[in-house]
């Protein structure tokens, strides 16, 4: 094709982890590339998702550690609280500073950034009988990916209220998702909320109620809690967090208890109405006794996430969809020339869509590209305690018929976590009793979801039991409990 400012190698639909991951890759190996966003450079999770909820986590940490001074020699005089406002402020105030982060790198990295919203043309991307040239936009040879078709149309309406069309040989699609409702349960941005509101809250409610035990909801409601509201959690499965461990779950219900929470489990929400002032919200227990009518200030819809592939124009392009999300195959391939990473395709976490971005710009540019291993994706919850766990859980390797043996070790009596005051949770790892890989591993305390990128490690490549447990760690750091865990796996715990 002939070169013009609008002809592109890559257009990438989003900017979110997924998609400016995938602009910046696909640059560096010198693809011209343009990533449209309608909104926020960073997407979801750096302006609504990862990164401002991690910052008012840590507010309510630096308030709880305060709280406690006391156990650890400091003596704090006046009254404490928390000032709402300025908890999100700073959050508001870091999420910015990282979307103006996302900003440089797309400019150092020569992305074209337009600012819009992005649809297909209607017409497919024809096919041609002549041999692709090189890029028609610099020296790179074309890829192998897509040879035979003409480009494709994106008709982006920009911000300014102007119009432009792009044209790439390939495009992503890193739309990301957005919050869902259920039955019943109208969000409202007042009183019925999702987590975007709750990011934002213009008061401190007295109390609140959560729809769902996920990590969304987990997180909103350790937040709210350490802050003094009185937060009660209705989760139509049995457990909290049901996706972890049982063990895990067990711990997590222990801990929250003890910090106040109110659990309904194995219920269901058949209504909720604003009053005005108030939420009424009608739970019904799955047995089928008689129900219940909760009153809240609040009502924290988190009981999932709907994809965003409204008004793109997919079907005239052959993208189909599953439960709404965008179907693909094994290399994330949608249609002829149309691939689908993060979010939109279901996948749920910020850094399998930075993965899938980095695989899919490497296939487009004809690079080595190396398929995912979802096995091997840890998986991170920040509420307090903290939880973190990659590959299987316990009832997962039971199913399986894996033939493990499990290793445990408690916080308590390491001394790093002594010296931190920090007792709740334990380490939990799963060896294959064969072979001596790592099925999978739980963490639920202090540091987890930093410590389980050791695990991550190990899943991934060909450690083993005994190669971790003869692995000398720091004295003291929570690190060792991991390698205490392994040993009593192995039959030779030291500290048990």
């Amino acid at each position: 094709m002939s070169s013009t400012p609008d002809d592109f190698d890559l257009v990438v639909i989003g900017s979110g982890p997924g998609g400016y991951v995938a602009a910046i890759r696909a640059a560096q190996l010198g693809q011209r590339v343009a990533c449209v966003e309608r909104a926020e450079l960073g997407g979801i999770c750096l302006n609504w998702g990862c990164i401002p909820t991690k910052a008012l986590l840590k507010s309510a940490e630096v308030l709880e550690t305060i709280q406690h001074a006391k156990e650890f020699g400091i003596i704090v005089e006046g009254t404490v609280k928390a000032d709402l406002a300025a908890i999100i402020q700073r959050s508001r105030d870091v999420s910015a500073k990282i979307s103006k982060g996302v900003a440089f790198l797309l400019k150092k990295n020569k992305i074209e950034s337009v600012a819009g919203t992005a649809t297909f043309a209607t017409a497919k991307g024809e096919l041609v009988d002549e041999q692709r040239e090189s890029s028609g936009v610099g020296t790179t040879p074309a890829s192998p990916v897509g040879r035979g078709r003409s480009p494709l149309g994106i008709d982006v309406a920009l911000t300014d209220g102007k119009t432009r069309t792009l044209r790439g040989k390939n495009i992503v699609l890193a739309t990301g998702a957005r919050a869902k409702s259920i039955p019943g349960v109208t969000i409202d941005g007042e009183r019925i909320i999702e987590y975007r509101k709750a990011m934002t809250l213009p008061f401190l409610p007295k109390t609140m109620v959560v729809i769902g035990a996920g990590a969304i909801g987990v997180e909103f409601a350790s937040f709210y809690r350490s802050l003094g509201v009185d937060v009660t959690i209705v989760e139509y499965l049995p457990r909290l967090v049901p996706s972890c461990d049982a063990d895990v779950s067990k711990e997590l219900t222990r801990a929250f208890e003890k910090r106040g929470f109110h659990l309904l489990m194995n219920h269901k929400v058949a209504s909720a109405k604003n009053t005005g002032d108030q939420v009424e919200i009608l739970v019904d227990p799955r047995d089928g006794s008689a129900g219940t009518k909760l009153i809240a200030d609040v009502l924290l819809v988190a009981t999932g996430i709907a994809a965003n592939t409204e008004n793109l124009g997919l079907e005239a392009h052959g993208v189909q969809l599953d439960r709404g999300f965008v179907k693909v195959d094994g290399d994330l391939k949608a249609a002829d020339g149309i691939y689908a990473i993060g979010d939109v395709i279901g996948r749920g976490l910020a850094h399998t869509a930075s993965a899938e971005g980095v695989f899919v710009a490497e296939l487009i540019a004809g690079h080595h590209a190396v398929r995912i291993d979802y096995d091997t994706i840890p998986a991170c919850i920040y509420c307090h305690p903290e939880i973190a766990q990659v590959g299987l859980t316990e009832e997962q390797a039971k199913e399986k018929a894996i033939p493990y043996k499990v290793g445990r070790f408690p916080w308590r009596p390491l001394g790093k976590a002594m010296a931190a005051g920090e007792s709740t949770g334990f380490v939990k790892v799963m060896w294959h009793t064969e072979t001596g890989a790592l099925v999978g591993a739980h963490m639920i305390g202090p540091a987890v979801t930093d410590l389980v990128a050791e695990l991550t490690l190990a899943k991934s490549t060909e450690v083993n039991a005994e190669s971790l447990a003869y692995t000398v760690h720091a004295h003291p750091t929570f690190a060792e409990a991991i390698k205490e865990a392994t040993e009593d796996a192995l039959g030779h715990a030291i500290h048990l």
